[in-house]
């Protein structure tokens, strides 16, 4: 009995060496396995560049569809953008016409900036039709990640990743903790700008792109700039003239004339109070631009601008080519008329004289 008990002792004790033996020591800390199995430290994750702007692809796509000769790459703040130019189709041209179009539109955008820049040179005026930035707070969406999440399943489980065909199952991938021995930034995230700085620098980017387009039109030999706005692109042009009195600009031209939003003062505290010529162009069936427009016009009869002229157009027709032919008409006869800093045209028959009525026939003497 004590011999059968002492060989029981002894087997048990070397089945407990032999799995002692077995067993792996834990890995140390400084020891573990990189995430690539390939003996080298995991590198750190790469920084992806920046999305471009919306208007940087809409600018990129005018550039695939328009003429070579059309595109003007100008630089302003260092950044490049492009401008569409259009020379006058006369021998003496008048000037230069600068589209601004408004928020979220492009150089080449259909309504008012498209038929403006392709019809006015045929009546004697050179235009060039910008790109402005996105509107502040208006970025891009985030880049969508390399590899998307697992579909779900029909029974409403995800679905279980593909598994690799390298894959060992006697060498199983490394527990998370040891997935990566790069240790996480500590680098304090750098703050975002507050709404107000983003509203400043859009406000010096748009200023920074009219200068460059105003030096652009002087290389032309412009005799005369104006400056026309649609939209909130009519506010910028405002705001423009008001911070940059030595412009030499003396004409603006604004077209359905908004407020972008968030920005301030409204136009009727911008518009009316510059020395420059002004062409107001409205809708006058909308409520609302026609009570703005109202505004505008009683703030320049208060300041006494006599060169502050309103048109109201007229949005009767569903047509578009219709309210765009009517709105080529109307900046064309403003320019025509109340343009500043040059000869207004006239009607040939304008200063002529009335003509002499026929004398009465003379009576007969008896």
């Amino acid at each position: 009995m004590p011999r059968r008990t002492l060989t029981l002792a002894t087997l048990a004790l070397a089945l407990l060496c032999t799995a002692a033996q077995a067993e792996d020591p834990p890995a140390e800390k400084g020891d573990a396995a990189p995430a690539d199995g390939t003996g080298q430290p995991a590198e750190k994750p790469v920084e992806r560049a920046p999305l471009d702007e919306r208007s940087q692809e809409d600018a990129k796509a005018l550039e695939q569809r328009l003429p070579q000769a059309e595109q003007q790459q100008l630089t302003a703040r260092s950044e490049p953008f492009l401008a569409l130019w259009q020379p006058a189709n006369v021998g003496t041209p008048n000037g230069v016409v600068i589209l601004i179009p408004g928020d979220g539109e492009t150089a080449d955008w259909p309504r008012a900036i498209a038929p403006l820049r392709t019809k006015l040179p045929d009546v004697g005026w050179h235009t060039l039709s910008l790109t402005l930035p996105d509107p502040a707070g208006d970025e891009p969406p985030p880049r969508p990640a390399d590899t998307p999440p697992p579909a779900a399943s029909e029974g409403g489980t995800p679905a279980e990743p593909p598994k690799s065909e390298s894959a060992d199952p006697a060498n199983p991938p490394p527990p998370p903790e040891q997935a990566s021995t790069a240790e996480p930034s500590t680098d304090p995230a750098p703050p975002q700008p507050t709404a107000e700085e983003r509203r400043k620098t859009q406000t010096e980017r748009i200023s920074a792109r009219i200068q460059a387009a105003i030096g652009f039109a002087r290389q032309q030999q412009a005799t005369t700039i104006v400056l026309l706005g649609h939209g909130s692109g009519a506010w910028w042009a405002a705001r423009f003239l008001t911070d940059t009195p030595s412009s030499g600009v003396e004409n603006l031209v604004m077209v359905a004339a908004e407020v972008p939003a968030g920005y301030e003062p409204p136009l009727e505290e911008l518009a009316p109070r510059l020395p420059q010529a002004v062409g107001d162009l409205y809708y006058q069936q909308a409520p609302t631009a026609a009570a703005s427009a109202l505004k505008r016009l009683q703030a320049s009869k208060r300041v006494k601008h006599l060169d502050y002229v309103q048109v109201p157009l007229a949005d009767w027709s569903a047509s578009q080519d219709a309210k765009q032919k009517q709105l080529v008409r109307r900046v064309r006869g403003w320019l025509d008329s109340h343009l500043k800093g040059a000869a207004p045209k006239r009607p040939a028959s304008s200063g002529a004289t009335a003509p002499t009525p026929p004398a009465a026939p003379a009576t007969p003497s008896i």
